[in-house]
């Protein structure tokens, strides 16, 4: 077997996602403890714990409890190579989220057992059923009060339009929560409430009527059990792989991130059932792992990684072939050769240099302004990825500089955190005045904070209300001059020097239509 087949097989790389507070990012933290990547998990919100956590790097994050980006970490854990991806749950990063998605071969839903499927995760699974992407679902928090299981199974059902197979079972739920029981492997799992670290208190049981289950469960806890257990056998087909590769049957897993409790069975169970790298579909063809010429694209830009350097990371998902450090790569867009020098592998904001990367890694590149998200790198061939999504913004602000002496820092800031996609940046053609416009409001309370923080400028905002903001294009060149004649008021360049037209109304946009019949409107920049 060739050395890549072998590192490909090695490789697992996935997406974490929910609703906000789901404990998704504590989650992350208790695999990275059991992966070996650090010695104490922090939580986002804790009192028992007084660590931040690793994948929630920026001051932001740590000061609000919530991921506000994706957050890519990577560590070994038996003989696997696992590679994950820590999204913001939040819905004014869902673009963010989105397209993160597209560099995971699969992905593990956190639910809060006492709120069910909230409408965040069911926006998120609809994104991964579109590519028919693999789904585990961890249901979380049990040693809270929460949802009877065969409850939230139904609600996951129904709500998700998923099939699922419970592989763990819970023995009481809160105050009663005594353990787990693994149906996969046929193994109990004890709870102790006063144990945060890396938890094995396991016993292996022939089956439910095995006398070493009344030495810590009581008897009406037992009958319980193997009354839930007989149901789930007769209710829920059996475990099938072929499925649950195809996106068609999701298995369930119970547990309490916080108390690693139920963390390592979900992480054995998954580097045993999950999908190594996929093939990827181009606009030309589709592209194999194991081919031998490197391909990849970038799915998302982080500005600032590291402050102090004031660098900007462009993150690539290697695709096929073999990634080497100091190997000149084709650039498709702009059709031109680039060198990597230092290319680095991630432990969130902590970065080290790597010599080669294979299919499923997650490669870090230094990016001087080179790079788009949705950019396709090769060893030649001209290939364009496809499925990177971009969105039409919903909210706009007009940018205040409230610091003259500033003004040199804010335009750097602004340049660089709107590279990252998730704000578009916008120049009205009659003032020349700058307008971001986003998918959500939180994120003008991030670039205010970030610009202040990582690049010593101060900012405000002004309200602008439109409806939408549609790129126009046309064959004819007189048709867009006379356009933007008649709209001079209400036409902006975006950061790429295309018109874009900001409409008050749904009206407006009819109005201009009529008018122009040789232009077409488009609701996305990607047209």
């Amino acid at each position: 077997m060739k050395k890549i087949d072998t590192e490909i097989k090695r490789r697992r790389t996935f997406a974490i996602i929910s609703h906000p507070d789901a404990g998704k990012t504590t989650l992350t933290e208790k695999l990275l403890l059991y992966g070996g990547a650090i010695i104490q998990a922090g939580a986002v919100k804790s009192n028992k714990i007084k660590k931040s956590t690793v994948s929630d790097f920026m001051e932001i994050e740590r000061q609000r409890g919530i991921s506000v980006a994706t957050s890519v970490m990577g560590f070994e854990y038996l003989g696997k190579k696992i590679n994950i991806l820590d999204t913001p749950g939040h819905k004014d990063f869902a673009e963010d989220t989105y397209r993160t998605l597209t560099a995971a071969d699969s992905v593990i839903v956190v639910i809060d057992v006492a709120k069910g499927v909230e409408i965040q995760t069911e926006k998120l699974v609809r994104v991964c059923k579109m590519r028919n992407t693999p789904i585990i679902v961890f249901i979380n928090k049990l040693d809270r009060e929460g949802k009877d299981p065969f409850d939230l199974l139904d609600e996951i059902e129904q709500k998700l339009e998923i099939n699922v197979k419970p592989m763990s079972w819970p023995i009481g739920i809160g105050s009663n929560f005594k353990g787990i029981y693994n149906i996969y492997n046929k193994s109990l799992l004890f709870y102790d409430p006063n144990f945060t670290k890396k938890v094995n208190n396991s016993i292996t049981i022939k089956n439910l009527f095995d006398n070493d289950l009344k030495i810590k469960i009581d008897k009406e806890q037992i009958n319980i059990l193997r009354e839930d257990i007989e149901l789930i056998e007769s209710v829920y087909d059996k475990f099938d792989s072929k499925k649950y590769l195809s996106g068609d049957l999701s298995p369930i897993f119970f547990g309490s991130a916080l108390n690693t409790f139920g963390v390592q069975e979900l992480l054995d169970s998954f580097i045993k059932i999950s999908p190594y790298p996929l093939p990827r579909e181009s606009q030309n063809r589709k592209v194999y792992p194991t081919e031998e010429k490197f391909s990849g694209f970038i799915f998302k830009i982080h500005a600032n990684m590291d402050p102090k350097h004031r660098d900007r990371i462009a993150f690539l998902k290697v695709v096929s072939g073999i990634f080497k450090r100091n190997y000149s790569y084709k650039h498709v867009r702009l059709n031109k050769n680039i060198k990597f020098s230092t290319p680095t592998a991630f432990m969130s904001s902590k970065k080290s240099i790597i010599e080669h990367a294979y299919p499923g890694d997650i490669v870090g590149i230094h990016d001087t302004g080179n790079f788009k998200i949705g950019d396709s790198i090769t060893e030649g061939e001209f290939i364009k990825f496809k499925g990177i999504p971009s969105f039409s913004p919903e909210l706009f602000r007009f940018i205040v500089n409230t610091d003259p002496m500033k003004s040199k820092q804010l335009s750097k800031g602004i340049s660089q955190l709107m590279d990252e996609g998730v704000a578009q940046l916008f120049t009205m053609v009659s003032s020349g005045r700058k307008l971001i416009g986003t998918v959500g409001p939180l994120q003008f309370d991030v670039i205010q904070f970030r610009l202040k923080h990582e690049y010593g400028a101060a900012c405000d905002y002004e309200k602008f209300d439109i409806y939408k903001a549609c790129w126009v294009s046309s064959k004819n060149k007189n048709t867009i001059e006379e356009f933007k004649k008649f709209k001079y008021r209400s036409v902006a360049e975006d950061k790429f020097g295309r018109l874009v037209f900001m409409a008050d109304s749904e009206f407006a946009i009819k109005i201009a239509r009529d008018k122009f019949e040789d232009i077409n409107f488009h609701f996305t920049s990607e047209f």
